[in-house]
Formats: structure tokens, C-alpha cells, sequence
């Protein structure tokens, strides 16, 4: 699957580039259109196009929905460098004086998920002229794959910012923000279409090498569950015209398939945790399960050909995730954002697996030459599930252009089938027990009893920096996530003591949703309005 953005890029752009105004929806090239969108080829490689535009949200090196998932969360505080910017203090603190001139953290990323919307909305608009007749099966898989991505870039959008525009077709006019109850609405319809319209054979497990990172029914059922839980959660009501029995079948269905099942162990999910430094500058991956291994639902699917010259399609974040300037192989070299709190790394029982396939102790792990002095609100602990790997000799581990930033291509695994186990013992499956236990069991520990605190602890554990921990605080109400995100921590910044001081109150008054960035504001004329806190 992964070849199959880079033969689609530059089709991609060209028929879908679009400019800097206020959402990114206005097409550069409309020639094009009059010989386009006839057959079920062309309608295939738009459909490329769209997955490529969900793929630049993360590579086109804009802030990322991962990185600020994680910054957000109880899991890290922002770190980075001693000498950057105070940017992802912002985010971490809900509190814009850390940074006052960082009022546009999210520009390029609100303009990257608007452009991957346009496509959507582009080939959705012109399925009706394609002609399907040698293929009329393709026509609802096409669409259900599409309104997938449509579905999934708006719930980030909508988690992010809360009030966005809504376009579910092209358009050059300047939206207003929709309601968060019209916005949900729209991810649940467009999500129930392609469950139940992409073929349950369409993408076969079986055939990962080809099909993994392709929208499949079982995704989007696992997508829902996901949106219904938080939607339900932080609003408090149940009107997406979906019911919770609808959605605990839908969670069922994905696990009667047989396509998916856990890992045996836990650390072949993550390269940096299997990974072992060998002879002659080698790495033994053996232990690695790989892509397209079982327990992957849906994954945006990475390139290692991002290059300076036009080619996005690396994981552009990923550096960021890197100890401070530190190789230690396994582990590569990055820009030490997201420091992991101390409090989550005693929140693991000392017989959980998960442990040390989650988290780079670097004490623990004897690791010299960290870059002590260049990093910000050290800890001791650093991300090991999304970090870049290195060589014995220190050089990287990647392919392509061989460069440490953007050349990173491993794949952020969106739901994997532990999800699906978790949402369905927390829906009240008659088999909660059964699914609890096994996530438990695959990690060394004990079984325990299915309640909701036990069922949203252990996903804090198993899903640790995976960018769930926030939307699941955020889900059981504004006090609760922000009682549990305010802190006070001793740190280390440049090699000097530090603090990092995490307000109640700060994270109250916005609601716990980000600030819109006041390009778009401006560009707007207005129309767009600011969230609270963040003025």
C-alpha cells in the first residue's frame, strides 16, 4: 500500500492543489475536469489523491493531530529544545502567555486538513458523471472509502477546535463554524455509509502487503464506536442518529470478522521497542510484527521519499518525538518534544510489558550522551512507540534520502483491534470480560474486574502515546480532564531546575479546544470566531 501515494502525488496535486485562502478550497486547475472524472481509473486515482491529502496532514510538517494529541494529554509535557520556542508550552499549559506571538500554531495545519477535505468533497461531487458500468460495484466503495476520510479528517477538526466549517462539497465561500452537533452528525452519517457499503472482502487481511492503510468496513465501524464514545461523553447527549447498540455491533462485527487479533507480544507493535543493535551496523528486526501485522485496524501509511523538492510523503512528526540530538541505537536522534511525565511512567505496574516497550528510560537504560543542556523539561523518559531508529554507528535508520528529518517512514497505526476490544467491553459487551482479560493477559498481568475507571485505566496504559489518553479525559467531562491534567512538576530545562505548572483554571476556560489560528480569523473577514482562552 504504501507505493500507492507516491504514484499518485503529482496526479493528485494537480488536480486538487488548492490555494492559501481562507479554507484552502479554491482549485488551481479546472482544466483538467473536462477530461477527468469519466471512468472507474480516473475515479480510483482520485480516490489515491484523497488518501495522499489525509496523508499530508501529518507529512507536510505543520503541527500534527498526533503530536498535539500527545502534548495535550498526562502522558508528556511539550520539551523541545531549551533555546525554541514556547509553542508547545501553549499547548501543554491552555495558556497562550507562554507564547503570545504563537498565535498561529495550527495554520498550516487547518489549511492541510481543509485541502485533503477539498479532495473529498471534489470526487464525491463528481461520482454521478463517472461511468461505473463495467464496474458498478465500485461506485459505493469509492464513496465509502471517501466519506471515511471526509469522516476522520472533520473529527480531528472538530476534537481540535470544536466549532469548524462544515463543506461537504467544493466552494469558495467564506463558512461560517457549524455547531458541533451538525459536525458529529455528519462524521456518523458518513461513517455508517462506509460500513456499510465497502465490501467486508474489499481489502482482505490477508493481502496486507497490498491492501493495509485501505478504508475498510471494520474501520469505519471501529471509527465510529470512537466518535459515538466521545461525542456521547464530553457532550452528554445520544443524537447521532446512531444507537448504542448499533455501535456495540458494529465493535462486534469487527471482531467475529477473524481479520484482526492481538499481537503475542506486545513489543513487536513498535519498531524502537523490538529493534536490537547487531553486528557489522545492522539492526535485528526480528522481533518487529511489522505493517500490515494483525492488530492494525487502519493506519496513515508513510513513505521514506520526502525529500525538499516537492515529494511529501514522510512522517514529518515522528522526528519530533526523538531523544534531544541523541543516538543510542535503537534509538535515533530528534528534537525531544512530548518528555514523558514521571507520573505516567508510575502509573505502570512493575509486571506490565507494556512498560518498557513504551518508554526509553534513559537512566534505566544506561543511555549516554543525552543532550541534557538542549533539552527542555527533561525527565528521564522519552516516547519509545514513535521514535526514530539508528544504527549502531549512530546514522540513521531510514531509507531515501537517508535524512534524519524527513526521511522517517513509520506508519501511525490510527485504531488498532486492542480498541476494539477496550470500546466494546466499555459498551457492555456480554463478552467485556473475555476482551478485558485478553488485553490484560497479553501484557502479564492479571484479570481484573470490567468497570468503567478499571477499563479507561488500562487503555491509558495500552494506548500510552498513541494520541488517545487526551480524548479519553476529555470524554468523561471538562472537571475530570482538567482536575487530572493540572500539575505541578519539578523538571529539568538547559540543565537547571525547572517547573512545569499546569493550571485547573487554564484548561477550564478553553473548554479543553485549541485556538483557531488568526490567519484564518483575519483571512475570514471576521466570520470565524475565536474559542474561549484563547483571546
Amino acid at each position: 500500500m504504501k507505493k500507492i501515494y507516491t504514484m499518485a502525488l503529482g496526479l493528485g496535486l494537480l488536480l486538487f492543489s488548492c490555494s492559501e485562502d481562507y479554507l484552502n478550497v479554491d482549485p488551481m486547475t479546472d482544466v483538467l475536469e473536462s477530461n477527468f472524472y469519466r471512468t472507474v481509473a480516473d475515479a480510483e486515482m482520485a480516490l489515491v489523491g484523497c488518501y495522499d491529502g489525509y496523508q499530508r496532514t501529518s507529512s507536510n510538517g505543520n503541527l500534527a493531530f498526533y503530536v498535539t494529541s500527545e502534548v495535550l494529554s498526562d502522558n508528556t509535557y511539550g520539551g523541545t529544545g531549551s533555546t525554541d520556542g514556547r509553542g508547545y508550552q501553549a499547548l501543554d499549559r491552555f495558556d497562550p502567555s507562554q507564547s503570545p506571538a504563537d498565535n498561529n500554531l495550527f495554520n498550516g495545519t487547518w489549511s492541510d486538513y481543509y485541502a485533503g477535505i477539498f479532495r473529498c468533497n471534489k470526487l464525491l461531487s463528481k461520482l454521478d458523471g463517472v461511468n461505473f458500468e463495467s464496474k458498478p460495484e465500485a461506485r459505493v466503495r469509492i464513496e465509502g472509502e471517501t466519506r471515511f476520510l471526509r469522516a476522520l479528517m472533520y473529527f480531528d477538526l472538530v476534537r481540535l477546535f470544536e466549532k469548524v466549517p462544515l463543506l461537504t462539497a467544493p466552494t469558495t465561500d467564506n463558512v461560517p463554524q457549524a455547531s458541533p452537533a451538525e459536525i458529529y452528525k455528519q462524521i456518523a452519517e458518513d461513517l455508517k455509509f462506509a460500513a456499510a457499503n465497502i465490501p467486508a472482502d474489499a481489502y482482505p487481511k490477508a493481502n496486507a502487503a497490498q491492501n493495509d492503510g485501505r478504508v475498510t468496513s471494520y474501520a469505519a465501524k471501529a471509527l465510529l464506536a470512537r466518535v459515538y464514545l466521545f461525542y456521547t461523553g464530553y457532550y452528554g447527549v445520544d443524537d447521532l442518529g446512531v444507537t448504542k447498540a448499533e455501535v456495540l455491533a458494529g465493535l462486534e462485527d469487527v471482531v467475529a470478522s477473524n481479520e484482526f487479533g492481538l499481537l503475542t507480544e506486545y513489543k513487536a507493535l513498535w519498531p524502537a521497542s523490538s529493534y536490537v543493535p547487531a553486528a557489522n551496523n545492522t539492526l535485528d528486526r526480528s522481533g518487529y510484527a511489522g505493517e500490515g501485522n494483525k492488530e492494525t485496524v487502519f493506519a496513515q501509511k508513510f513513505n521514506n521519499t520526502q525529500d525538499y523538492n516537492g515529494n511529501v510523503d514522510g512522517n514529518r512528526w515522528l522526528v519530533m518525538m526523538g531523544m534531544r540530538n541523541t543516538n543510542w541505537s535503537p534509538y535515533g536522534k530528534g528534537w525531544g518534544a512530548c518528555t514523558v511525565e514521571p507520573k505516567l511512567v508510575a502509573a505502570f505496574d512493575s509486571d506490565d510489558k507494556r512498560k518498557s516497550a513504551s518508554i526509553i528510560d534513559i537512566a534505566g537504560e544506561s543511555i549516554t550522551g543525552f543532550d541534557v543542556k538542549g533539552q527542555r523539561e527533561y525527565t528521564g523518559y522519552s516516547n519509545k512507540k514513535y521514535t526514530p531508529t539508528a544504527l549502531p554507528d549512530g546514522s540513521s535508520n531510514t531509507g531515501g534520502s537517508n535524512d534524519f528529518q524527513i526521511s522517517q517512514d513509520q506508519d501511525f497505526v490510527v485504531i488498532r483491534y486492542a480498541d476494539v476490544l477496550l470500546m466494546a467491553a466499555e459498551m457492555g459487551s456480554p463478552n467485556a470480560q473475555t476482551y478485558y482479560d485478553a488485553v490484560r493477559t497479553r501484557a502479564g498481568l492479571s484479570s481484573r474486574a470490567v468497570t468503567q475507571a478499571n477499563i479507561l485505566e488500562e487503555r491509558r496504559l495500552e494506548f500510552a502515546f498513541e494520541g488517545l489518553r487526551y480524548w479519553d479525559l476529555l470524554r468523561q467531562g471538562l472537571s475530570t480532564a482538567a482536575s487530572t491534567l493540572a500539575e505541578t512538576q519539578d523538571v529539568l530545562s538547559a540543565g537547571v531546575a525547572d517547573q512545569v505548572v499546569i493550571k485547573e483554571a487554564d484548561i477550564t476556560k478553553t473548554r479543553g479546544f485549541m485556538q483557531i489560528p488568526t490567519t484564518q480569523i483575519t483571512l475570514s473577514n471576521g466570520v470565524l470566531v475565536q474559542n474561549n482562552g484563547w483571546n
